[in-house]
């Protein structure tokens, strides 16, 4: 880019600023606030860049741009210098994820030069909960064991495929994505109800800061749907996730989705926002 842009590459020089614009917002936030305390500023460590876009010498929004492309407080004329900045860099990511305003002025600047998209989630409500489940845990619903791996990969795969559209594991055999599911696994992130070998229900905690964790990957076996293992399962998720790893739990569903909706507004989740994704 030129000099007089804007936008500049940030690093870990620029920490202090960057973590006070992500806690301004924990829940709306967590994904890449999770990214960077994990894996710190420098692009080399984070696998992915973190665009600054500087105002009078102050940050005041950023995009994060790795596997997904994130703006994060971003107004209409940082939306403008990231998009020419993602325009010049041509395209990186499997996905734009992010406040609709900003997602949708991004997606329209890039789409002549992106599109066209595979799929567009034009609203997804963003839900929260930071008190006991409203209704009774499942006792079966547990930690996953790391001898388990191979009974939660193919769920997990089954899964993103079901959500997405496409397998993840398309591209490199699996080994970067059942890496990841391992990771959860062994942070002790990764739950599920496992009867004779198989998957009932499960999900993972994705993202976590010391403020919020970021439920994701939510799936009941098909045979086993309209039981109220869902129910159940994310109560006892949102129990233990509550009580060991953040004091608010988040995720974000599909807006047409009902009765998964019905689901987490049952157990306790109410709605604090919306996020437009646009999948590659």
């Amino acid at each position: 880019m030129l000099r007089t842009s804007p936008v500049r590459i940030l690093g870990e020089r620029d920490r202090a600023e960057v973590m006070a614009l992500l806690d301004a917002d924990p829940v709306g936030n967590v994904f890449v606030s999770s990214r960077l305390r994990t894996a710190g500023l420098d692009p080399g460590r984070l696998g992915a860049e973190l665009w600054g876009y500087v105002e009078r010498g102050r940050i005041t929004a950023l995009c994060y741009a790795g596997a997904n492309l994130v703006p994060v407080n971003a107004g209409p004329d940082a939306i403008r210098h990231f998009a020419e900045h993602a325009r010049w860099q041509g395209r990186r990511c499997s996905s734009i994820v992010g406040p609709i305003p900003a997602v949708e002025d991004l997606w329209a600047r890039l789409t002549p030069y992106w599109g066209p998209a595979r799929a567009i989630r034009a609203r997804q409500p963003v839900l929260e909960i930071s008190g006991p489940p409203l209704v009774e845990p499942d006792p079966l619903v547990r930690r996953v064991r790391v001898e388990e791996l191979g009974v939660l990969v193919p769920a997990c795969v089954a899964m993103f495929t079901e959500e997405v559209g496409v397998p993840p594991d398309s591209g490199d055999g699996g080994a970067l994505y059942r890496a990841r599911v391992e990771e959860l696994v062994r942070t002790g992130r990764a739950f599920a109800r496992i009867e004779e070998g198989r998957v009932v229900f499960k999900a993972e905690v994705g993202a976590v800061t010391p403020q919020v964790c970021q439920v994701q990957g939510v799936w009941v076996h098909p045979e086993l749907r309209g039981r109220g293992h869902s129910l159940g399962g994310m109560a006892a998720v949102v129990r233990m996730a509550l009580a060991e790893i953040a004091p608010r739990v988040t995720l974000y569903v599909n807006d047409y989705n009902a009765a998964a909706r019905a689901t987490y507004a049952r157990v306790g989740f109410r709605e604090v926002g919306a996020v437009m994704s646009v999948l590659f």
